[in-house]
């Protein structure tokens, strides 16, 4: 198709006529999709479903180290458990605690921590003047959210090809007593897919902050779920660990993705005084977490081998989603400039570049046509995109014909969008 860039004022029009015809051909349709939100899809869910048949009613419910699984304690999680989110998350089982069905929460109670309670010496955050946190941008909207929750000033960090800019990163951190952490997704970082660099990685496990109590909340959620081959990253705690800041980081995992969304299994891990902190804390709100749930995991997933020919499995149904709107892009807009698109290897979500002022109209159009997908800006601290620019295509829930019917739609109203801009500036 013709680069709408090089066209006329007439030749736009002509176009938009043309677009603007198909577009009211999908309104017609009456659809409703939803590519909002990066939920596994039924099928997905439904791989997991024999695991609901590995506790019963006749099962002794009895852990490796002898403990009722029933009763109340336990409050790191049973041993086998930590032994799989350390095979996971690269660390050693000392380092974990499990807790319910959300990494989200346990990020939550992290944050809550450090706002009421010392770290490494430091006054609560609450009690400080001013707290800032960097968020890697585009990134995950709940992490903003959390901050803003709590009344932090949030610094959007760009994001690089191998991970966030390390310049803007280390210049904040070191210099500047306020900022007291940052946000990382390492693997398959959302919504872009990006894999951190060893040399990002290394130069983040190196910083000298200047607060004590600064620390890097390394979100490792997507630590198995590759597209293709895996790919693997420097190991954190280890580098961090090297360089004398065992306390720098605090890692974050789940089974969310894996197992049940809604009944999966989280863990943290960390050292020091992080630990010491963390466990006082969990100790006053828990005896300990679902522990049935737990072993019901363990007893399904085995070890680290079975999990991955699990995610085998997961593979096998998202990937040629992935690859239908990798393709459908590609076909539409090769010559075409205005949309650019990042081609994960893992993760849940594309990440798409519409022209800038044009994601908001895009969102706005597909929602009016029955196709919902995340709100534009959701992925920038605030929801504010300074460029409106930056879509996250969540293409894992529908069911393949839902998604071609939905891509159809979506790449309609980005030509309309951009139609619109561009005859708007074309005076």
């Amino acid at each position: 198709m013709k680069n709408y860039i090089n066209m006329s004022k007439k030749e736009l029009i002509e176009e938009k006529e043309k677009v603007m015809h198909e577009y009211q051909k999908f309104k017609s349709l009456g659809l409703k999709l939803d590519m909002s939100r990066g939920k596994p899809s039924k099928e997905q869910v439904n791989l997991s479903m024999d695991m609901l048949d590995v506790i019963n009613s006749k099962s002794d419910c009895i852990s490796q180290d002898g403990i009722d699984c029933r009763n109340y304690g336990i409050l790191e999680g049973l041993r086998e458990i930590r032994k799989l989110f350390s095979d996971m998350m690269g660390v050693n089982e000392d380092d974990i605690i499990i807790g319910g069905n959300s990494s989200l929460n346990m990020m939550f109670d992290v944050i809550s921590c450090f706002m009421t309670h010392e770290i490494s010496g430091e006054k609560p955050w609450l009690k400080q003047e001013k707290i800032k946190f960097l968020c890697p941008s585009p990134g995950y909207d709940r992490h903003f959210a959390i901050c803003e929750y709590f009344g932090m000033e949030l610094i959007p960090i760009k994001m690089n090809s191998d991970g966030p800019d390390m310049n803007k990163v280390e210049n904040l951190v070191e210099n500047d007593i306020t900022v007291k952490g940052i946000w990382c997704v390492p693997k398959y970082s959302n919504p872009q897919g990006i894999v951190y660099s060893d040399e990002v990685i290394k130069r983040l496990s190196s910083l000298k902050p200047k607060a004590k109590d600064f620390r890097i909340f390394w979100d490792n959620a997507y630590c198995v779920h590759d597209l293709e081959e895996s790919v693997e990253i420097l190991n954190i705690m280890d580098e961090c660990v090297k360089n004398g800041n065992e306390e720098l980081p605090i890692l974050f995992s789940s089974t969310s993705k894996i197992t049940f969304p809604g009944a999966g299994i989280s863990a943290l891990a960390c050292r020091g005084n992080n630990m010491d902190i963390l466990k006082k804390r969990f100790s006053m709100q828990t005896i300990g977490y679902d522990k049935i749930n737990q072993l019901r995991h363990i007893r399904y997933l085995k070890n680290l081998d079975n999990l991955k020919l699990h995610m085998l499995k997961h593979r096998n149904i998202l990937k040629p989603k992935f690859e239908l709107v990798i393709s459908k892009l590609r076909k539409e807009f090769e010559e075409n400039e205005i949309i650019k698109w990042d081609t994960p290897k893992g993760g849940y979500f594309v990440s798409v570049y519409v022209m800038n002022g044009c994601a908001k109209e895009v969102v706005r159009l597909c929602k009016e046509a029955g196709v919902i997908i995340t709100n534009a800006g959701a992925t920038y601290p605030y929801g504010k995109d300074p460029f409106d620019s930056n879509i996250r295509l969540a293409p894992s829930y529908p069911d393949i014909k839902e998604l071609d019917k939905a891509m159809d739609l979506f790449m309609i109203c980005v030509k309309l969008a951009a139609l619109n801009k561009l005859i708007e500036s074309n005076v």
